[in-house]
């Protein structure tokens, strides 16, 4: 248990320093060290990481670093894309879901070892790319249980034209949004299947995250965030590797049977 609960605190701690990452811990948190089913730890991320970002979210809002033309541009299409997603998910296999979730895992490294997008922001794009791309991320969300901040900051700064600041202000709020949806339509999934969530659990790693996200916000200005976000990245494709190697076979025709 003091595991996971280091491993909730890492969550936000993530999220707090780099306002992306964290949240795609949560699924192999659930499931490596609590021992969750595959859609049991899936839905339950979905509940953690929303609170976890909500949480997040109000400090950069009174800071007036949350822009709310980009937070309904694209937090409206991330919620029907988390709810289609989130539908879209019990027609596959949780070990199919998992070894997608290793894939986004290794592209969100890349996108890790990279440098930041540049603070300034810029021109913003019309507002259907900006559309296109919050139903996109937000289907990957209901999909795979993941908040899809280190997608959608850069889309935030090419696309919405934001400063950083202000781009990781609203990724939070967006998060949130995406998040509480594709949890809500989630629910249906699980009873249809008779699955249960273990909300005692998530309610103990949700609050070690916000806790952790706090702390991070506080670090934030203090650390090298170049170095941060290396160090994450080499984590990450540690873990995206290991899921793929654990889930593949189940997914490859005639293994799973072997």
């Amino acid at each position: 248990m003091l595991l996971t609960l280091a491993a909730a605190s890492l969550i936000g701690l993530s999220l707090g320093l780099l306002g992306s990452g964290g949240s795609i811990l949560t699924v192999p948190v659930l499931t490596l060290l609590v021992g969750q089913e595959e859609k049991v730890a899936i839905a339950g991320s979905l509940a953690v990481v929303g609170t976890i970002a909500l949480a997040g979210a109000i400090p950069w809002a009174r800071q007036r670093q949350v822009d709310g033309r980009s937070l309904v541009l694209f937090g409206l299409p991330g919620m029907a894309g988390a709810w289609i997603g989130a539908w879209a998910s019990q027609f596959v296999s949780g070990a199919v879901q998992l070894t997608v979730f290793a894939v986004l895992m290794l592209a969100a490294s890349i996108l890790m070892f990279r440098p930041a997008p540049e603070g300034e922001g810029g021109t913003p794009a019309p507002a259907w790319l900006i559309l296109l791309e919050g139903l996109a991320v937000g289907a990957v969300t209901g999909f795979v249980g993941v908040g899809g901040g280190f997608l959608i900051i850069p889309a935030l700064v090419v696309l919405g034209g934001l400063p950083m600041h202000k781009a990781v202000g609203t990724s939070l709020g967006i998060i949130a949004l995406k998040s509480f949806t594709g949890f809500w339509k989630y629910r249906s999934v699980l009873a249809a299947e008779g699955l249960e969530l273990d909300y005692a659990t998530l309610a103990l790693v949700a609050g070690m995250g916000i806790l952790g996200g706090l702390a991070g916000q506080r670090l934030g200005s203090r650390l090298p965030q170049a170095a941060l976000r290396r160090v994450f990245a080499v984590f990450l494709v540690v873990l995206g590797v290991y899921l793929i190697l654990r889930h593949l076979p189940e997914v490859l025709p005639g293994e799973g049977t072997a």
